[in-house]
């Protein structure tokens, strides 16, 4: 009988339960969980399936590994572009891109508690919804391995220290105009990219622009930032639609450009270049 697996097998996963969190788009995720320290969730397993006595003995341990589906994903690639990347695109295998032919995520989260069927966790950079397929300890003595090579990665540059970044008057008054008014949490996402750098990349909606001036693309907005040593200053807000758009922008509240006319016309802050 042969020993390899059969290529027309197919495996059947059912997941266990699903997690909640404030993080309901991709771009709100931070990329490792080292990244999320202040971000926490719930782990909400289904009844009737005896987890409660399969979570005995767990609350002891302060991480958790958790494996999950990365249910946002259709379809992969075999070579992607890592954020950290600056040497072009990576063979999937080689890093932790959610574009897998199997989108299965792992993350190593930290547990705060128990309480019936709900694990609060922190450190989370899942979404919200996420299914979650099965729990195991960290167990830190034989899954941490200080000295492995990390193969792309830099050595002496991972982890990269995170960028200062700063807002100016003019876009600290312009985004909490914005907080009042729109649900979007602008200044979060932008602390959240910026902090991992000024670089252009296409994942992170990040250019330079011809005045020589960075921007940074979130949704339909564009912030306008400058860059000095290893500190980001954003200068200023804009919005993304061009005046055409905007002066062709209906009357009704439910038209979304109705907050970026209101928006130009308060801070003459129209589409940048």
């Amino acid at each position: 009988m042969s020993s390899t697996p059969d290529s027309q097998a197919s495996l059947t996963l059912t997941p266990i339960g699903v997690l909640h969190c404030a993080q309901a788009e991709r771009v709100d995720a931070p990329r490792q969980p080292a990244a999320a320290a202040s971000l926490t969730g719930t782990i909400e397993l289904l009844p009737g399936h005896h987890f409660e006595h399969a979570l005995e003995d767990l609350a002891g341990w302060e991480r958790i590994w958790v494996i999950f589906w990365l249910h946002r994903n259709s379809g992969w690639r075999p070579k992607v572009l890592p954020p950290r990347s600056d040497s072009g695109r990576k063979g999937v295998f080689a890093t932790r891109s959610p574009h897998r032919p199997n989108p299965l995520g792992l993350s190593a989260l930290r547990l705060e508690r128990i309480e019936g069927l709900t694990l609060h966790v922190r450190d989370v950079d899942l979404l919200d919804g996420t299914p979650i397929l099965d729990i195991k300890p960290y167990v830190a003595y034989t899954d941490a391995f200080a000295d492995a090579r990390s193969g792309w990665l830099s050595p002496s540059a991972d982890p990269t220290p995170e960028w200062t970044v700063l807002f100016s008057a003019l876009a600290d008054t312009q985004l909490n105009w914005l907080a009042e008014r729109v649900a979007l949490p602008l200044r979060e996402r932008a602390l959240a990219t910026l902090t991992l750098g000024p670089q252009p990349h296409p994942y992170r909606r990040i250019k330079q622009r011809p005045d020589g001036l960075m921007q940074l693309a979130i949704k339909d907005w564009r912030l306008v930032f400058t860059v000095h040593e290893r500190q980001i200053t954003v200068q200023s807000v804009h919005s993304g639609y061009q005046t055409a758009q905007l002066a062709s922008a209906l009357s009704g509240a439910d038209d979304a450009r109705q907050i970026h006319r209101l928006f130009v016309a308060a801070w003459n802050a129209a589409r940048v270049p």
